[in-house]
């Protein structure tokens, strides 16, 4: 694993993406982790809050001796305007370059790991994007690279003590019992336990398993599909030697005496891992992609439309993703 710098691609630029960089910059300057920017230039020196020494860098190399001094960018121009908080397809081009930019230098062995500053994906999808967001396109750019181990995109939140996994993610509450398989829970253990021991250093993985229904479904009065589907999958991420236990009722996995009893929790589905980590540190959550040979983070919100321009956004979740993933490399790389 390189030793080099953190990329952090912007995001949507009509979004906080450009203040929150700027902010993350000013916060980290003197500590590090060193990163540079992936985006549009001009959106950075335009950002609220900002006034921050800006500088072009021609590639990842120059950045660590950039970074005390001024916020290094690597700068990929956008062709058209942009007005904060109003998002607009004619950038889409720009942001899906973005990151792709930055993807491949972390391929490539440039960068140590990729940050990514929020998207918003209605204009995405009206200018042709095909994904549902980050996760799912992240793993197609990096589905031909190596990679030993569990491997396919899995979304892990983190907040404080609490690390949740996601087995249906942006999915209507009503389609998730019909998702949900033992293949693809046992999938999301897997690549779940690999990733504790491989980046963050948890020697005996041990995951707990939320239920779907209330009560786990009370031996099938509340719902089959614990006992059907939860509970087989269990067992076979035991077979594969996965300390995992469950399905255990969701609403007594998240005080602080059950969150000690493991280093996971494998979720059914968004609301059920996102509430206790929002609840949990609602500024500084983290939004990490498991299964990728690449590192990849990202605040735990969205592009903030509503804020934008304003001068108000707050960059806790975003230097939270940089220090994380920086805490991942090394993992890797140790």
């Amino acid at each position: 694993m390189t030793a080099g710098p953190l990329a952090l691609t912007l995001g949507d630029p009509a979004g906080i993406g450009p203040e929150i960089a700027v902010k993350a910059w000013s916060a980290l300057s003197d500590e590090g982790p060193a990163f540079f920017v992936v985006g549009d230039h001009d959106a950075l020196a335009a950002a609220p809050g900002g006034g921050v020494a800006l500088r072009r860098i021609l590639g990842p190399g120059e950045a660590a001796a950039v970074f005390p001094d001024a916020l290094p960018v690597l700068d990929s121009p956008l062709r058209t305007s942009v007005v904060a908080g109003q998002p607009s397809p004619a950038a889409a081009e720009a942001i899906v370059g973005w990151i792709e930019r930055a993807v491949g230098l972390a391929l490539a062995g440039s960068v140590s790991g990729v940050v990514t500053a929020p998207i918003a994906k209605a204009p995405l999808y009206a200018a042709g994007f095909k994904f549902p967001g980050h996760t799912e396109f992240l793993g197609e750019l990096t589905a031909a690279a190596p990679y030993e181990g569990a491997r396919g995109p899995v979304m892990m939140l983190t907040a404080g003590d609490l690390r949740a996994t996601l087995v249906t993610v942006h999915e209507p509450l009503a389609k998730v019992p019909g998702l949900l398989s033992v293949e693809a829970i046992v999938h999301a253990g897997l690549v779940t336990a690999e990733a504790l021991r491989r980046d963050f250093g948890v020697a005996d993985p041990r995951l707990a398993v939320a239920g779907l229904n209330p009560h786990a479904g009370e031996a099938g009065a509340l719902g089959r599909e614990d006992a059907e589907i939860i509970a087989p999958a269990v067992a076979a991420l035991q077979a594969e030697g996965v300390e995992a236990s469950g399905p255990s009722p969701a609403d007594t996995l998240f005080p602080p005496e059950m969150r000690a009893r493991y280093d996971a929790v494998l979720c059914m589905y968004h609301d059920q891992a996102l509430i206790p980590v929002k609840m949990l540190d609602f500024w500084g959550g983290v939004n990490v992609t498991l299964g990728l040979p690449i590192v990849r983070t990202s605040p735990d919100h969205g592009t903030g439309f509503d804020i934008a321009g304003r001068g108000i956004a707050r960059p806790d979740s975003l230097i939270a993703a940089i220090r994380l993933a920086d805490q991942i490399a090394k993992s890797r790389g140790s």
